[in-house]
Formats: structure tokens, C-alpha cells, sequence
């Protein structure tokens, strides 16, 4: 039996090994994988006999001398875990030699460049995936077949928190750089922005509380939801005794759903392998909301501002509610 073989770029971050693990689980193998870094030794835990590159060029010629050589060493698809600035620059690499990309979100930080790379995409025979990871969730597949047979025209109340503290080292690194991750709303919200319009449909209005190189607030108007959403990379922001936090209440309830991430990133490849992945016009509406809250100026904050931001604010007015 003939494996799918993929190549990876960004092997040295830890997104990686997700990916690596996500290619090892569903019977694919490793041909090459790219960073700039050479502390990759993660590769000697899934395939060490990948070839490996630290050079951009020369990954790119190692990659288009496979396209040129024996169909069976083809490489299929591209896994992009580069930094968030690169990914639409490495989506039309794999499109160009005739690969299909398995893409982080966002794609781009700039939703205009999504339909350069759809043109791209139109004139080449591959595809570019997007890993929208908690629509794998078979929790929040039915919470939406719950949803979608229960709304009656009413809005739910929503409140979406994840606290995921970071040392010092994030503030000096690409994940610190506004202009290459997007900021703390883009690099731990995309996915749960989302995965809220899916559930609850399309962006009527968004407002931003608060932001800084730590955390994030703001308020959300979906179709069918009203959203309070915080995110943190400050470990102070943590409840006691909890080395991370995540919440997703809705209308007081709270939804348990599995956010182990290599179980949902083996969830994302088999769903691609099996030619159902998501693509760019699924993952558009994420990406020009996080897009319009990165450039947003400040609002007022209001009764439906997320607990966490009143408390950062030292607002009491509208209510004394902690996380």
C-alpha cells in the first residue's frame, strides 16, 4: 500500500508535533519539513528519515525535484505550521507544485489575500485546507445539530474565556509581534471565532473592550448569539490551582467538549484524507472578524462586557462576577 507522503514547514514549533503525529496516526509519511531552526528533533520520534532543510530554497527545489521524479514519491500535501505571517506565501508554494495545503489558521492575516490564493488554487490541481479544529469536535458537531433545531429566533447568551499563560520568552518571539501572529485575539482566538459563527451564524457587529501584548476582550453580535469573549496569555488571569483555563458557557450552562488538540488534529486529517476538509470560503468569516478586531479602536465598556475585562478595569458597576 502506497502512504500519502506530506511535508511540513515550521517543524520546530509546537504546533508541529500535532501535526506530526496527526500525519503518523492516519498512515501518511514524512518526506521533508522546513525551519529555519535546527532544533528539530521531534523528528526522530515520527520519521527520522525525513530530509530536512533550514533553507527555504532549498526545500522548495528538494520539493519540486520529487514532482519531476517517480509519481509514487510524490508529495501530496503540504502541513504549514511556519509562522502565521507566512502562511498564505507557503499555501501557494504547495498550489504551485501541484500539492494540497493543510494550513493553520488564519490563512492570511489580511482577509484580501484570500482570494488571490482561491485564484491560485483555481488554476492548480491542489487544494488548501484549513484546520479548523473544533468543528472536528464530535461535541460541538452536536451542539450544532442542536442548535440549528432549537433557535426559534432567540439569542443565546454566550461567554467564551481561554486563559493560556505564556513566560516571557512570547513577547520576544514571532508569537509577540502583532504584525507577524496577528496579536493575542488572532493567535489563541481564530479557532474559537470560528467555531462560534458556525454555531451561531454570521457577525452582525463586534466591539473590542480591551487589548494589549497579554490579553484581549470584547463583545460579539452573531445571529443567534450575543458573545462576551476574553483571552489571556498572563498566568495572574488564572483561577486557583489551574495551570490553564478554558470556558464555553451558554446561557449559563456550561459545554464540556474535548479540547485535547491531537485528538482533534487526527480528527482534521482524516477528514482531509477522506475529502472532506474545510476550505478557504469556510474559514473566510473567522479571519476578516479577527482582521477587523486587530484594527478596531476601543469601546465603551458596557453591562455585556466579559467579567474578565470589568474586573481588569476595576469596573463595578455593572457587576462583581469573576471568572
Amino acid at each position: 500500500m502506497i502512504k500519502d507522503k506530506f511535508a511540513i514547514t515550521g517543524i520546530g514549533g509546537s504546533t508541529a508535533q500535532k501535526h506530526l503525529r496527526a500525519i503518523k496516526e492516519n498512515n501518511g509519511e514524512l518526506a521533508a519539513a522546513l525551519d529555519p531552526h535546527d532544533s528539530v528533533s521531534i523528528l526522530d520520534s515520527y520519521f527520522p528519515e525525513a530530509a530536512f532543510f533550514t533553507e527555504f530554497e532549498r526545500f522548495d527545489r528538494h520539493l519540486e525535484k520529487i514532482r519531476r521524479g517517480n509519481s509514487d514519491d510524490w508529495v501530496k500535501y503540504l502541513s504549514i505550521c511556519s509562522p502565521t505571517h507566512l502562511h498564505d506565501a507557503h499555501a501557494r508554494l504547495a498550489l504551485r507544485l501541484g500539492m494540497n495545503a493543510i494550513c493553520e489558521q488564519p490563512l492570511s492575516l489580511n482577509p484580501w489575500n484570500l482570494d488571490a490564493i482561491q485564484e491560485i488554487e483555481a488554476e492548480n490541481a491542489g487544494r488548501v485546507y484549513l484546520t479548523l479544529l473544533f468543528r472536528c469536535s464530535p461535541v460541538i458537531k452536536q451542539l450544532k445539530h442542536l442548535l440549528d433545531n432549537s433557535r426559534n429566533g432567540r439569542k443565546f447568551r454566550v461567554s467564551l474565556t481561554s486563559i493560556l499563560p505564556a513566560g516571557v520568552w512570547y513577547k520576544y518571539s514571532w508569537k509577540g509581534m502583532k504584525e507577524k501572529s496577528g496579536g493575542i485575539a488572532t493567535e489563541l482566538g481564530i479557532n474559537y471565532f470560528d467555531v462560534l459563527i458556525w454555531l451561531f451564524g454570521e457577525v452582525e457587529s463586534s466591539f473590542v473592550h480591551y487589548a494589549d501584548d497579554y490579553r484581549a476582550g470584547g463583545f460579539l453580535e452573531l445571529k443567534s448569539a450575543e458573545v462576551g469573549w476574553y483571552f489571556s496569555i498572563d498566568k495572574n488571569d488564572l483561577p486557583e490551582n489551574k495551570p490553564e483555563f478554558h470556558s464555553f458557557n451558554i446561557d449559563g450552562e456550561e459545554v464540556l467538549f474535548n479540547t485535547d488538540r491531537n485528538f482533534l488534529y487526527k480528527n482534521v486529517y482524516q477528514e482531509i484524507l477522506a475529502g472532506r476538509g474545510f476550505g478557504i470560503d469556510d474559514a473566510r468569516a473567522s479571519i476578516k472578524l479577527v482582521n477587523q478586531i486587530r484594527n478596531s479602536e476601543f469601546s465603551a465598556v458596557t453591562e455585556t462586557a466579559h467579567p474578565a475585562i470589568k474586573k481588569l478595569l476595576n469596573i463595578e458597576e455593572y457587576s462583581n462576577e469573576l471568572l
